[in-house]
C-alpha cells in the first residue's frame, strides 16, 4: 500500500521551508488621475451636450414619476393589506464550484474527529476535508493523540498499516529537526503550530463503496517564541484521500499529497510571534461541509 507518511510534516519541507525572506517588501504605489477640461462644444466622449429641458417639460416628468410611485405603493397594499402566504417565486442563487451545499456535514464526533458523513459524493468530500484537518494537526505529533485520531478515521482493515506508517514518520529525529521536544510538544516559552485549512475539494472517483477525493489545503507550520529558529510559515498542497464506505461512514484507506497549487505571496506585513501564538490559541477551527 502506497502511503505518503510525510503528510502535514513532509521531511523535504523541513529542510528549507522555514526561513524568512530578508528582502523588503514595498506596497503598491498610488497613481494620480488628472481631469482634463471638456473639449469645446462636446463632452470627453465626443458627443454634444443635450439641450436643457424646458421648465414645463421638467414639471411634467416629475408629475409622472410621482403618480407611478403612488400606483406601485397602492398595488403593494392590495387585498386589504394582507401579504401573500404562498411560497416565494425567487430562485435560489447558483452556487460556485467550491461553495458549500448547506447540507449538514456530520451527525456526531468521536475522539474530537467529525463522524457520520452522508453516503453521497458530497459526504465523501466533507469526510476527506475534515480528515485532512485532523491528520494535519499538531495532535499527530504526540503518540497517544495520533493513535486516537488514526483509530477514528481509518478503515478497520487499514488501521494497523496506517498507524505503523505514521509512527515511522513521527520520530524523535523529526521532532529535533523541527524544534520540538522528544515527546512531540513545543519547548517551554513556545507554541507549536500545525494547522491545516481546506480550501476546496473535488471527487476523482466515486462508487457506493469507495471514493477518491482531492483536498486543496493551506497549512500553517512552525514554532512561535523569541528563541524560535523555525518561525511559522505557510505551505500549499493537495491531499488525495482514498475512502471506503464501511456501511455507516467514510473511512480512510490511505493518503498521498503533492505540492500546490500555490498562489503568489501577498504584501501583508509579517505579524509578530506573539500575534501568531495568540491567533492560534484564540481562533478555533471549523467542521467542513461540501
Amino acid at each position: 500500500m502506497s502511503q505518503d507518511t510525510g503528510y502535514g510534516a513532509g521531511q523535504e519541507r523541513y529542510d528549507d521551508g522555514y526561513g524568512y525572506d530578508d528582502g523588503t517588501r514595498v506596497g503598491g504605489t498610488g497613481q494620480t488621475r488628472t481631469r482634463l477640461p471638456d473639449a469645446p462644444g462636446g463632452d470627453p466622449y465626443g458627443s454634444g451636450r443635450k439641450p436643457a429641458r424646458s421648465s414645463r417639460g421638467l414639471v411634467t416628468v416629475v408629475g409622472v414619476v410621482v403618480l407611478l410611485v403612488a400606483a406601485i405603493a397602492f398595488a403593494n397594499q392590495g387585498g386589504g393589506g394582507k401579504k401573500s402566504d404562498g411560497p416565494s417565486d425567487a430562485k435560489a442563487p447558483v452556487t460556485s464550484a467550491t461553495a458549500p451545499t448547506g447540507e449538514r456535514p456530520v451527525a456526531g464526533r468521536h475522539n474530537d474527529v467529525p463522524m457520520g458523513f452522508g453516503h453521497t459524493e458530497q459526504g465523501a468530500q466533507s469526510a476527506a476535508a475534515n480528515y485532512a484537518v485532523v491528520l494535519g494537526s499538531e495532535a499527530m505529533y504526540e503518540t497517544p493523540r495520533r493513535h486516537r485520531i488514526l483509530a477514528a478515521v481509518a478503515d478497520e482493515g487499514s488501521a494497523a498499516g496506517l498507524q505503523s506508517a505514521y509512527d515511522a514518520t513521527y520520530t524523535s529525529g523529526l521532532f529535533e529537526q523541527i524544534g520540538l521536544t522528544a515527546n512531540g510538544t513545543a519547548p517551554a516559552g513556545a507554541t507549536f503550530v500545525s494547522r491545516t485549512s481546506p480550501v476546496g475539494a473535488k471527487v476523482l472517483r466515486y462508487s457506493d463503496t469507495a471514493a477518491d477525493v482531492d483536498v486543496w489545503c493551506l497549512e500553517l507550520f512552525g514554532l512561535t517564541g523569541e528563541k524560535s529558529t523555525k518561525p511559522v510559515t505557510s505551505a500549499w498542497y493537495t491531499l488525495t484521500v482514498k475512502l471506503k464506505w464501511n456501511g455507516s461512514d467514510w473511512k480512510v484507506l490511505n493518503t498521498s499529497q503533492r505540492t500546490g497549487p500555490t498562489p503568489v505571496t501577498g504584501d501583508n506585513p509579517v505579524s509578530s510571534s506573539g500575534d501568531i501564538a495568540g491567533a492560534v490559541n484564540e481562533f478555533g477551527g471549523f467542521t467542513y461541509a461540501r
